[in-house]
């Protein structure tokens, strides 16, 4: 008030013989950002002998453009008869500023003269408004014209590169600067730092780094985000203790950047520390980018509690902080917390939703998922690729064709191209191409695979997998070695596909030579995944003393899937010797388990040691061991069947043992003759009325549009 008493006091009252005294009127004016004073001013300049004056005119545009009010810079301008360069650049900028880019253009355009200023102001201002490629056009136009480039114009050149992820410009932005006298300025390194870790160039941002006389707490900053973005976050944690070694004092960009760290590393006592260090200091305790990472760096440890407990105590939260509860609790398998909490958010973004549809994929709630994605679309949330990968999954899981063909349809109206970049959307094609392995459909997977523009290995390992899972076997070789003529490296998902297809396809000797090469040819070192396959491999085989060999000398302590599948592999070849050793080792793993009890008992029976079938059964029931009904199921018309041993509730009871009794007479008369060791042929031996019907009958709503 005291500034506007004087501004209209001395406006009033004096009578200037130069406009400088208008000229720090004017400063005043800027300083305080007061539009009416200004106004004040400029009716005194007008009424005085320096109303035509260009530098007093100048002024006048400057500082109302940098108040806001472009219609008086605007009325100023127009209104000069005589205009130089600096008249210009300061409507330019002001336009600029304010988001008027185009008129910027236009005005740039029509310059009778211009400066280097006028061209720093181009290309800073449409980098500062993301307009990124069309201020690097300026940047090169000033090149080439012979301007001088300077730290303004290889600051916002940089800062383009980056937000287009342009590597390559970026590199001869550096070259250019390499050849000035702004290298060594502590500036451009750090915007080249920041430039290279945005294009994921680690190992350039680091030689910058590494190569910097000077560094500041912007060139710290910038290294430790390139690391927490894009990897190793260890090193992140690593150039945070060098910083604090060197003396400067972290700032709140540093400590998000370390907390984002540790989230990624699941480091919690790490981030323990950091927690500690921002709370004894007042002015970071309460930041809201800061609590937010807290947040979901607690939820990403498995420290919900924790979690909340930072968010409780939030003075100010918004979506973001919201979203990572809503996420923690779902990787909590909290679910019911997640929805509460997703249910009470006052805003919520696409990336809310897409937290809480993930969230019921993972814990294998893949109905919630599908409602989860109608209710997003009656609400008009437009869906992200992401969204279109829980969706994929959460179909895949329920092995549903149906639902799964409509999200493709989903996916193919939102203009998916499977392309990596910025925001790559590859995995979506890999989400497909998994979906319809697991729903048997191979034919439409390789169609997706086929048609993607670009593909990584994980599209490969999807078709490898899938094809092997699904019994072409050969297929699944013949993919993995145009794999490897692609240049794509195998990893472990890729040979656990490679051994399963020469199992399915009982090529032992090829699964031998795939085994052997994981370490020698790829450097994989086999895991128990691997030697499961390779087991299953020699048992189908009837390799089983190899098998057993196998097993014995891996590295690791074999588990109960590998057993079991060694004893599967016994029975089959009738081994009743390695059967009862096997089936001892299985037990001392899982003595609950009665898978192992009743392939022993089988085992015994199909050799008529009835004695031996009842001391297992004996067994079973001194262990209180209960084996498990078999359980199948079947979808007819949107509602799945599920059907249980030895229970008969199903509506269609009659009909369905009608059609047994016919089909079991058929096969009698061509020859089949049940096996008797085996239970449920027991059953069928001793009356139908035993087997399987119960019917649990529930209905899945089909559509997801």
């Amino acid at each position: 008030m005291a500034t506007q008493r004087s501004v209209k006091q001395i406006v009033g009252d004096l009578a200037f013989l130069d406009s400088s005294p208008f000229a720090k009127l004017l400063d005043s004016c800027l300083r305080s950002k007061s539009v009416s004073d200004t106004r004040r001013v400029h009716a005194r300049i007008i009424k005085s002998q320096f109303a035509s004056e260009i530098f007093i005119q100048n002024r006048l545009i400057d500082v109302y453009a940098k108040c806001g009010c472009l219609y008086g810079a605007r009325k100023v301008f127009d209104k000069m008869s005589n205009k130089n360069v600096f008249t210009w650049n300061s409507i330019i900028t002001g336009l600029l500023k304010w988001d008027f880019i185009d008129d910027a253009s236009r005005l740039f355009a029509s310059m009778p003269e211009r400066d280097q200023c006028s061209w720093n102001s181009m290309v800073s201002g449409f980098a500062q408004h993301d307009r990124f490629s069309e201020a690097l056009g300026y940047f090169v136009k000033m090149h080439s014209e012979n301007f001088a480039l300077n730290e303004y114009s290889f600051g916002s050149a940089l800062s383009a590169c980056a937000g287009l992820v342009d590597f390559k410009m970026g590199t001869q932005v550096h070259a250019l600067l390499s050849k000035s006298r702004y290298l060594s300025d502590v500036y451009m390194g750090s915007a080249l730092i920041d430039m290279y870790g945005k294009c994921g160039r680690v190992s350039c941002a680091r030689r910058v780094f590494d190569g910097m006389r000077e560094r500041n707490i912007v060139s710290w900053n910038s290294l430790i985000t390139c690391y927490e973005q894009n990897g190793p976050a260890s090193d992140a944690l690593e150039v945070f203790v060098r910083m604090m070694a060197s003396g400067i004092e972290p700032d709140e960009v540093t400590l998000a950047s370390v907390v984002s760290a540790c989230a990624s590393l699941a480091a919690i006592k790490e981030g323990l520390q950091i927690h500690a260090r921002l709370m004894k200091c007042e002015k970071l305790r309460n930041d809201l980018v800061l609590g937010n990472a807290l947040v979901d760096m607690y939820a990403k440890c498995g420290k919900i509690n924790e979690a909340r407990c930072v968010f409780d105590r939030m003075p100010i939260r918004n979506v973001v902080s919201e979203t990572s509860m809503v996420s923690g609790y779902a990787k909590a398998s909290s679910v019911k917390s997640a929805r509460l909490m997703f249910t009470k958010m006052m805003e919520r973004n696409v990336v809310s939703w897409n937290a809480l549809i993930a969230g019921y994929t993972q814990n294998g709630e893949n109905e919630e998922a599908l409602g989860l994605f109608r209710l997003l679309k009656r609400e008009s949330v437009c869906p992200t690729h992401y969204t279109f990968g829980n969706l994929l999954n959460a179909c895949a899981n329920l092995a549903d064709l149906q639902l799964g063909r409509q999200a493709h349809t989903h996916v193919v109206k939102h203009g998916l191209r499977f392309r990596s970049g910025e925001e790559s959307d590859i995995f979506v094609g890999n989400s497909l191409i998994d979906m319809y392995m697991k729903c048997g459909s191979v034919e439409d997977g390789c169609r997706i695979f086929e048609t993607m523009v670009e593909r990584d290995w994980v599209s490969w390992n999807a078709m490898i997998v899938g094809c092997a899972q699904n019994g072409y076997g050969t297929e699944a070789l013949g993919l993995f070695k145009k794999m490897l003529l692609c240049g794509e490296k195998p990893d472990h998902v890729t040979m656990i596909g490679v051994l399963c297809a020469c199992s399915h396809a009982g090529l032992v000797e090829e699964g031998r030579k795939y085994f052997s090469s994981m370490s020698k040819e790829h450097g994989l070192a086999p895991l128990k995944d691997h030697y499961t396959c390779m087991v299953d491999l020699l048992g189908r085989a009837g390799c089983l003393d190899e098998a057993k060999t196998l097993i014995e000398a891996m590295p690791m302590q074999p588990d109960a899937v590998i057993w079991g599948s060694l004893l599967a592999a016994c029975k089959v070849h009738r081994n009743i010797m390695l059967g009862e050793y096997v089936a001892k080792k299985l037990l001392e793993i899982e003595p609950s388990n009665s898978g192992p009890y009743v392939l022993l008992s089988n085992m015994y029976a199909e050799l008529g040691r009835w004695g031996d079938v009842v001391r297992v059964r004996k067994l079973m029931r001194k262990r209180g061991v209960v084996k498990q009904p078999g359980c199948s199921w079947i979808e007819i018309l949107g509602h799945v069947n599920v059907f249980m041993v030895k229970d008969k509730r199903h509506p269609l009871n009659k009909e369905i043992y009608l059609v047994l009794k016919m089909l079991t007479r058929e096969m009698k008369r061509i020859g089949y003759v049940p096996n008797a060791s085996d239970d449920e042929a027991y059953e069928e031996q001793n009356g139908s009325n035993s087997t399987s019907d119960c019917q649990i009958d529930f209905q899945v709503e089909t559509a997801i549009a």
